[in-house]
């Protein structure tokens, strides 16, 4: 018995008790009849614990003396009454008290889950300390562990096994009307790889920054996940998994999935904006081409990645003084997010009059094999060539410092998932190549992966190893930088990358504007509107991007260029004689009614 590994015997029983669809067949799906429709208490005639525990409806401490009386809660609530600002200061007592981020993020999802009003008040009001916990880089820790973490739906869950029903599905929320989706099938969570219905946290935290940033009304998103399986080891030897424990389908059966759901919810919700987020790179590309034409959507990690990358970069050219003919990029990183990085960044150059061929000839991209080129003798993932190199005279590149020494760059951007991939001896190289183009030069430097794990250098050591004379932007906040000289002290500023600044506002234009599709003109404007959004005290500060206690203002901005941008691109649905109205008074009459329709609770 000595020789029979008792261990992977018990591991394999195990296994097999979880799998509990092993011997079915697995291409036959049923259709769920729902024989009542739910009967929902509107809100003007709840009362008591039916207001309390609606979070869109409870008020907390902030119901009047008048409302108690009137929604039976007299005796249901403590007898005070409170401001704002208390409750506020009550709540951030809380986080505060709280030992690790996982801890203050269920902190603020039971508060979410009681008190749509309060949560989000204490969101804006405090964003630069709550974003991190609310989206990454925490969210990305929230997913690794959501099935562990779950106490109460927050999303529509949509397995594959019941994809005949997913009208039904739909209709089961509770909330009429959503006017925006995020949907993702948890394929690539940031930089986690496969995390399966695991990825819903996504859907839910983005959704917390469309309407903590841009003001969309809770009650108006809808986080959704498809559940068709995983392919992580984890997730299927995890006992308390919630998901489909089962393989992923084949590329065509995903797809046949996908196109259901698409027209089904298009169908029950036609006036609602579907956003697609964290499907793998393929899936990411294909659904984007396939759907763009047709449906009302757009993909974050590509359009809105590459927009506010761009709107970024805008800024930084201007303080980089690097001649716009003389700037070369070098992108580590040729996934969905890289490769949509880059292609905005095309755009910008075209727009400033350079051929399409001039304008990609500006971009070197590099992936785990090293420069991708057409003749690199490996099958090259068609997202990856419209960018791959005909020029290297059959030389292959196969690091990334080779790369800088060939191209001497003037900007270095990351999207690698991959920390530390950005070494002394490479910021360097960037620096050398940029200084070498004469003296007050400085090179641009954009680490953007997340969560923080994944940043492919700090911003400490993008200070240190470059003398100080980096424009930085990080996909994950850092802290400014102190570097003493002499008796005082220089304070570095970073600068955050966040898809905050322009998905938000993209989402907020298109759905006001009544869009009938997003448009790339909606994308590029979304980044050239935010790069011009900055007041003068984050210029002298030589940022690139507001700050973030301003991303609402930021916000409102991209929001009217975007509705612009719809109406000049004819796909804005709203009555004619509305845009004429605008047409005549201007930005001030339109960004009043931005204004107008922006939640703002408790004010």
């Amino acid at each position: 018995m000595s020789s029979v590994d008792i261990t992977a015997i018990e591991q394999q029983m195990k296994m097999a008790a979880l799998d509990g669809l092993r011997g079915y067949a697995q291409n036959h799906y049923g259709e769920v009849h729902q024989y009542r429709t739910t009967d929902y208490v509107p809100q003007s005639a709840a009362g008591g614990y039916q207001v309390l525990r609606e979070p869109l409806w409870n008020k907390g401490l902030s119901f009047t003396p008048e409302e108690r009386v009137s929604k039976n809660l007299t005796g249901l609530i403590p007898h005070a009454m409170e401001s704002v600002e208390t409750q506020v200061a009550r709540c951030m007592k809380v986080i505060n008290t709280r030992q690790t981020n996982i801890d203050k993020y269920l902190y603020l999802s039971s508060l979410k889950a009681t008190n749509l009003d309060l949560f989000y008040r204490v969101l804006i009001d405090n964003v630069r300390d709550l974003m991190p916990l609310v989206y990454t880089p925490t969210i990305g820790d929230v997913c690794l562990q959501y099935s562990t973490l779950y106490t109460r739906p927050e999303a529509l869950y949509i397995s594959i096994k019941q994809r005949k029903s997913i009208r039904t599905i739909l209709q089961n929320w509770p909330y009429p009307d959503p006017e925006i989706c995020v949907v993702t099938d948890g394929s690539r969570i940031l930089g986690l790889g496969d995390l399966g219905v695991n990825g819903v946290g996504i859907s839910i935290g983005k959704l917390a920054l469309y309407t903590g940033a841009a003001g969309i009304h809770p009650g108006k998103t809808l986080p959704i996940v498809l559940d068709s399986g995983t392919n992580n080891e984890t997730n299927l030897k995890d006992p308390l998994y919630l998901g489909l424990r089962a393989r992923r389908p084949s590329p065509a059966v995903a797809q046949e999935f996908m196109d259901e759901f698409m027209e089904a919810a298009t169908e029950v919700f036609p006036n609602m904006l579907v956003q697609f987020e964290d499907f793998d790179t393929e899936k990411a590309f294909a659904y984007l081409a396939r759907y763009r034409n047709k449906y009302k959507c757009f993909n974050d990690d590509i359009q809105g990645t590459g927009a506010v990358v761009l709107a970024g970069y805008i800024g930084a050219v201007n303080l980089s003084g690097v001649p716009l003919e003389e700037q070369r990029l070098v992108f580590m990183g040729a996934g969905s997010a890289g490769v949509g990085v880059a292609k905005q960044m095309v755009e910008y150059y075209t727009r400033r009059g350079l051929s399409e061929q001039a304008a990609r000839e500006k971009f070197w991209l590099v992936d785990t094999k090293g420069l991708a080129t057409l003749d690199r003798g490996d099958k090259l993932a068609e997202h990856k060539k419209y960018f791959a190199r005909a020029d290297n005279n059959g030389h292959q590149f196969r690091t990334l410092e080779e790369v800088i020494e060939y191209v001497r760059p003037s900007a270095l951007v990351g999207l690698t998932a991959t920390f530390g991939v950005f070494t002394e001896s490479v910021i360097r190289a960037l620096k050398a190549s940029v200084d070498a183009g004469g003296a007050g030069r400085r090179p641009i430097l954009f680490p953007l992966s997340n969560p923080l794990t994944k940043a492919e250098c700090t911003f400490e050591q993008a200070i240190q190893w470059t003398d100080g004379t980096v424009i930085f932007a990080s996909g994950s906040p850092f802290a400014p930088f102190a570097v003493k000289a002499g008796d005082h002290a220089v304070t570095y500023w970073p600068n955050q990358g966040n898809n905050v600044y322009v998905f938000p506002g993209l989402g907020l234009g298109a759905i006001l504007a009544k869009a009938s599709k997003i448009t790339d003109e909606m994308v590029y404007i979304s980044a050239a509107s935010l790069s011009e959004s900055l007041n003068a005290e984050e210029i002298h500060k030589g940022l690139i991007y507001p700050h973030i206690e301003r991303v609402r203002d930021a916000s409102v901005v991209v929001a009217r260029e975007v509705m612009k941008a719809a109406r000049r691109e004819g796909v804005s649905t709203l009555p004619e004689e509305q845009w004429i109205e605008w047409e005549e008074w201007g930005d001030v009459a339109l960004t009043r009614y931005i204004k107008e329709r922006i939640y703002d609770p408790l004010k």
